[in-house]
């Protein structure tokens, strides 16, 4: 029923014949491939056991229909209509360059938006969307990777998304549990043992949302799709749904051309990662041997670091938790800005007197540390760290980072370090972009980084890789082992020594009511840009505050020692107020200001800045 490679890394099951007929135009054979997918019969997860039981919803017809590696299958019966899903339903699944949804149903007041059938169909529009990317490629099948993260609705949906490429006569490849970062490293390995490179690759994540949601990122060798690709993909996913929808195929028998392989290409990302810590190390082969180094990868997909980077390199890491997928999250959501997990890695390192603590969010794009002392390496220390190294490696370089950085961080980048800091936008994909823009017009940019722990380099293709953040702290204990200045982490501790951090940090978020009749009908950013505007103008009358002469969002103002910017959310009616302050009192002083000035705006909810201001 399958064959099995020499190496045994790579499982390919032919559940139907060839991967790609030839000429086949996407635009006009949108044909229902509704081939049933068994993955939990046929395909064992790859990395790890899964937090689901059951069966798929589609179930393998009759193993006695396999001939010659060819299956046909029934197409799928179904008993109810496919839903209506309009255009502007699709549309809304958009969140910035991800798309997002609800996957799993049950909870209260959040009903299902990323179903199978739309799964498919944005599968489907992935695949028109990079062929038309792709040119002279009319004899040459498309291949597209999938891989997911530990969500309880990661199986369902990847058996959709395999349907969907299929559909389209796309190759599919299955990793089964992997990280982002890995998906896109699979557009650009050279491995044919491991079928790389692929033309595409999909990831299945929603980050660190609850566990009913689930979503989709997109990537190609150029790095990760923008805004305008994802709306291109879902408006020809809103299409392509309605001929599932319309399709009267019930019941027909179809020979869906499918070639479906199970790669494990979490080993091959994996031992990247451990090449460049024995590189930066003089290529000794375990240069992190007696460190003491423990991974809370909070239930997500991270726990390969310990086995596939950490001990291969020598590391001791006993005391190392949740590292088994669970898509509940049951210990702590996997976020490193989130203060439960910070303080259980915290706790962590010092149960077990580790030298190092290593976080991963659930698909591991994102990451922070904690030193021997308890110390956390995340928001703009980890910032700063990251920038220390840097700098030691690029004098003089600029350092783009979002737009809620520390005045204090800005004072070390540039009076201790001797570099530039760039502060522009909020979310990982402005900044990136905006460190590929500089060095495009001349500015060198090595590192763009998100208070959130988004982090990329431009060594590492300008990819936010956690994992790689974290090899640049293990190249850094290594090479220092090396010089002969020490072991433990006392060495990254010492790099941010200097840096100014206040005494009061907060975030209050400012909910815009969209169905007040203070909006007249009109839209919640347009009343949010109204918002800022009066306090800009406000400020500009007070001689106590200072407008930032430069800056690329919302209102930033500094005063009473401190600073507070006042954004509007990239994505939902809320304006998000950053304070900070060397004591409570200036944060205060600072809040005041701002509820003064926008006091006003009626269907704007200043109830958490009012009571801050009172407590």
């Amino acid at each position: 029923m399958h064959s099995k490679s020499l190496s045994g890394k790579v499982v390919q099951h032919n559940l139907v014949a060839k991967c790609c007929q030839q000429d086949r135009e996407l635009s006009t054979k949108y044909r229902l491939y509704y081939c049933t997918l068994s993955r939990r019969n046929l395909l064992p997860p790859v990395g790890g056991k899964l937090a689901w039981n059951g069966n798929s919803t589609m179930q393998l017809d009759a193993l006695s229909k396999f001939k010659r590696g060819i299956v046909y299958c029934n197409a799928a019966s179904s008993s109810t209509a496919i839903p209506t899903v309009e255009k502007s339903n699709f549309l809304k699944l958009q969140n910035g360059s991800d798309i997002r949804g609800v996957a799993v149903d049950g909870v209260e007041g959040e009903p299902l938006t990323l179903t199978e059938t739309v799964t498919e169909a944005i599968a489907a529009g992935f695949s028109g969307w990079l062929l038309a990317k792709k040119k002279n490629v009319s004899s040459k099948c498309l291949r597209v990777s999938i891989g997911h993260d530990s969500r309880i609705s990661a199986q369902k949906l990847q058996d959709a998304v395999s349907r969907g490429l299929a559909r389209a006569g796309v190759e599919v490849i299955q990793y089964g549990l992997a990280s982002t970062p890995a998906m896109f490293n699979s557009t650009l390995t050279e491995n044919d043992e491991f079928s790389c490179p692929v033309d595409g690759s999909i990831m299945i994540t929603a980050s660190h949302l609850p566990y009913n949601r689930n979503g989709f990122k997109f990537f190609t060798s150029a790095g990760g799709l923008g805004k305008p690709d994802i709306k291109d993909i879902l408006e020809r996913a809103a299409d392509i749904y309605k001929n599932i929808a319309n399709d009267d195929s019930k019941g027909a028998e179809t020979a869906a051309s499918l070639d479906v392989k199970r790669v494990d290409y979490m080993s091959v990302y994996a031992s990247n990662l451990v090449a460049a810590v024995r590189k930066a190390a003089g290529n000794i082969e375990k240069p992190l041997e007696g460190f003491h180094i423990v991974v809370d990868a909070g239930n997500g997909a991270g726990g390969f670091f310990v086995g596939k980077v950490l001990e291969p390199l020598g590391a001791i890491t006993s005391g190392s938790q949740f590292l088994e997928p669970d898509g509940l999250f049951p210990n702590h959501i996997p976020n490193p800005e989130d203060k439960t997990a910070m303080k259980a890695i915290t706790k962590a390192v010092l149960d077990n007197r580790a030298d190092l603590g290593i976080i991963f969010d659930t698909d591991v794009d994102r990451s922070a540390a904690v030193d021997s002392s308890g110390r956390e390496f995340n928001r703009n220390r980890l910032i700063a760290l990251m920038s220390a190294i840097i700098l030691e490696e690029h004098p003089g370089t600029t350092i783009v980072t979002d737009s809620v950085t520390s005045d204090g961080l800005t004072t070390f980048i540039e009076k201790k370090l001797g570099g530039k800091h760039h502060r522009f936008k909020r979310g990982y994909k402005n900044v990136i972009d905006e460190a590929i823009r500089l060095n495009s017009v001349g500015e060198e940019a090595h590192l763009a980084i998100e208070t959130s722990g988004h982090g990329a380099l431009k060594e590492n293709h300008w990819l936010d890789d956690g994992a790689y953040l974290m090899v640049k702290l293990l190249n850094k204990l290594a090479s220092a082992r090396t010089s002969g200045l020490g072991g433990g982490s006392k060495v990254l501790t010492d790099m941010v020594e200097g840096l100014e951090e206040p005494a009061v940090a907060v975030e209050l978020r400012l909910k815009i009511d969209q169905n007040h009749p203070d909006l007249q009908g009109g839209s919640f950013r347009d009343y949010g840009e109204a918002v800022l505007k009066q306090l800009e103008n406000t400020v500009e009358l007070d001689a106590k505050l200072l407008k930032a002469p430069v800056n690329y969002e919302g209102v930033r103002v500094s005063g009473y020692g401190g600073w507070f910017l006042l954004r509007l959310s990239l994505h939902d009616p809320v304006l998000p107020l950053n304070i900070e302050a060397p004591s409570k009192e200036d944060a205060v002083k600072l809040a005041h200001d701002v509820l003064n000035a926008v006091k006003e705006f009626t269907a704007l909810d200043t109830s958490a800045l009012t009571k801050f201001v009172g407590e």
